[in-house]
């Protein structure tokens, strides 16, 4: 059982949890059949007709891949699911074959000990707009022909742009016409697009209604499962174009490559061509490397008898010369005269609505919330609804962004500073996570933080490892985040494990090669650690449950030395249990202790610690043999 107290969590004992996890899995986020990976273009656009049932593998392989998870020392997994995967045929019309999946693998986990929070997943919107999570029905129920994304400008997709596919492209989608127009509408429509509606209904009203209550026909099928803890709220949701000052000016979270200004996007998508800034993404900033011309064929974004929507709701018209002009720059900055703020206004409304819903079917379940990535994130206190958590990600952003670690050399993504030098790289990654608890704690009433997301690439130096075997780079970098995780003591689930990973295609996802686990690394599959990659980094010692208040933990992978302090608890009568992985001490370990007795089980791979009441502050010492 998993409980909150304060910014803890908590079992039935009342020991105190630091949860390791694992995001399961990276290529949840496309369609089992037909095979969903980006890369291919064979049916992309035929996206009613496919099936996740499969996703994150199949059933029949649940035991092989759970059995590897625990004994890798993981109790809690993120599980994707993505709205597309419940609801792609249309409308209303839920996957039934889908959901029973949903619950045999989710229930089967269970059996294998571990606690699970569903996460409804996306990236840029859906998988039309080069990311994954909405089905494609939502482009059209609001006039937008998802074949004509890429003539357009208004996405980048890896199934039409074909290979090789620039590295990290695929967020700058983000800020394109058509995932800024949905998550626009999405969280913001009252107000942005007052006379768009779908069938009479506004649009806000509708995309909600039909996301939420795909998400209720997951938690009604799941109700019951114990293990089941709660749900996210939504991955990394992002404002589009609400906030955006001035519609003349690129920008977003990421300027790379084709960049047109909102207004030229818009002016793309009733196909009048338009000169852009082509950009590059460099340690100090994104840099304009040239202009270009898009859509020089005039191709329209819009249906047949569909017009741009945003010209419908009066930001831009034709003037009697025939050229364009934009009539509100700064629509999307203010409402009534006052300035907006995304997510205060429009991602916390919508966070309390999902809340109220969600526990209309499960009244227990711990919501997992999520703001902007790298960006706002709303406030929260008493006048909130409880029993919450902060599920922030974070990751090392120069290591993903290059593909390449450096341990001397790094970027605080928060102030834009760059970092040089070995000690104070990881002394910033501690800064950046502690920062992330303490804006918790200020701003979010002090709700216990987990973070959701946290990992590396793995084909850094063009895939240099899949050749040579050496993998020591990777756990590394990998080393570097989890000790950071470990000095703030904060709860994680890794980003990720993919049960179909391999060398070519990674998480068959845009490119992106995270998973932990690769078959194409599992040379012997009756090995538990066959096909794990940078496992001396990902597989790590870990107090799980503390009779008390934990205040020190530290793992050198090195030399096989464990460090842990904590403060007890009289109240506690439960023992501490400290997962100790025989993959670090294969021949046992020697085990000090500031007070107390201890057992060690070389089969659960489990200390248990016995404190002394007449002390306070107990320590505990693990080394290799």
């Amino acid at each position: 059982m998993i409980e909150i107290e304060g910014p803890l969590f908590k079992d039935e004992h009342g020991r105190t949890l630091i949860l390791h996890g694992v995001n399961l899995g990276g290529s949840s986020k496309v369609p089992f059949r037909p095979n969903g990976a980006t890369h291919i273009r064979e049916g992309f656009y035929d996206h009613r007709n496919v099936s996740f049932v499969g996703r994150p593998f199949p059933l029949q392989e649940a035991g092989a891949h759970f059995s590897r998870l625990r004994a890798w020392g993981f109790t809690l997994l993120r599980f994707l699911v993505t709205w597309e995967a419940i609801e792609h045929t249309g409308p209303g019309l839920y996957d039934q074959e889908y959901l029973d999946y949903l619950y045999q693998v989710v229930r089967k986990a269970g059996e294998y000990g571990f606690h699970s929070f569903i996460d409804p997943h996306q990236d840029v919107w859906g998988r039309m707009s080069g990311g994954d999570g909405a089905p494609g029905w939502t482009f059209e129920a609001v006039g937008m022909d998802v074949t004509k994304f890429t003539e357009t400008g208004a996405a980048i997709v890896h199934a039409v742009h074909g290979d090789p596919f620039p590295r990290m492209i695929w967020p700058t989608n983000y800020s394109k016409l058509a995932a800024a127009t949905m998550f626009t509408l999405f969280f913001g429509g009252n107000d942005f697009a007052p006379q768009t509606k779908v069938g009479g209904e506004p649009v806000q009203e509708y995309l909600q209604r039909h996301y939420i209550n795909a998400m209720k026909q997951v938690a009604q099928r799941l109700k019951g499962l114990p293990h089941v803890v709660g749900y996210d709220s939504m991955n990394e949701p992002s404002p589009g174009f609400i906030g955006w000052t001035d519609l003349n000016i690129a920008g977003g979270l990421f300027q790379m490559g084709e960049s047109p200004t909102p207004f030229q996007a818009m002016l793309l998508g009733v196909g009048i061509p338009q000169e852009v800034g082509v950009w590059d993404l460099g340690l100090t900033g994104a840099k304009l490397r040239e202009q270009r011309w898009l859509n020089p064929g005039g191709v329209r974004l819009w249906r047949e008898g569909c017009e741009c929507l945003w010209k419908q709701n009066g930001l831009w018209e034709l003037g009697s010369d025939g050229e364009p002009r934009l009539l509100r720059p700064d629509h999307f900055a203010q409402v009534a005269g006052r300035p907006v703020h995304f997510a205060e206004d429009y991602l916390r409304p919508f966070l309390h609505r999902y809340i109220r819903e969600m526990r209309s079917i499960d009244p227990r379940a711990i919501i997992f919330l999520e703001g902007m990535p790298g960006g706002q994130h709303p406030t929260w206190g008493p006048q909130d609804p409880p029993n919450v958590v902060n599920a922030a990600h974070w990751y090392d952003g120069l290591t993903l962004l290059t593909k390449n670690y450096r341990s001397y050399l790094t970027v605080d993504f928060a102030t834009r500073k760059i970092v040089l030098g070995p000690w104070r790289v990881r002394r910033s990654f501690f800064q950046q996570l502690a920062r992330i608890k303490e804006e918790t704690r200020e701003k979010m009433d002090g709700i216990p933080t987990l973070i959701g997301e946290v990992g590396i690439p793995f084909d850094m130096k063009d895939t240099q490892a899949y050749r040579s075997g050496d993998f020591s780079l990777q756990a590394r970098a990998m080393d570097a985040s989890l000790s950071a995780l470990d000095a703030n003591l904060l709860s994680y689930t890794l980003w990720n494990y993919t049960a179909d990973n391999d060398n070519l295609r990674g998480d068959q996802w845009n490119d992106e090669d995270l998973s932990i686990f690769s078959r194409d690394q599992q040379d012997s599959p009756e090995d538990i650690y066959s096909g794990g990659r940078a496992l001396s980094a990902v597989v790590r010692p870990c107090a799980r449950a503390v009779a008390g208040e934990p205040l020190r933990m530290a793992f050198d992978r090195k030399r096989g030395t464990f460090e842990f302090e904590f403060r007890h608890d009289p109240a506690i009568q439960a023992p501490t249990e400290i997962f100790l992985p025989n993959y670090h001490y294969p021949d046992g370990c020697v085990v000090t202790v500031s007070d107390g007795t201890y057992k060690l089980d070389r089969e659960r791979q489990t200390l248990t610690y016995w404190h002394s009441p007449e002390r306070d502050l107990h320590r505990i010492k693990v080394k290799s043999k």
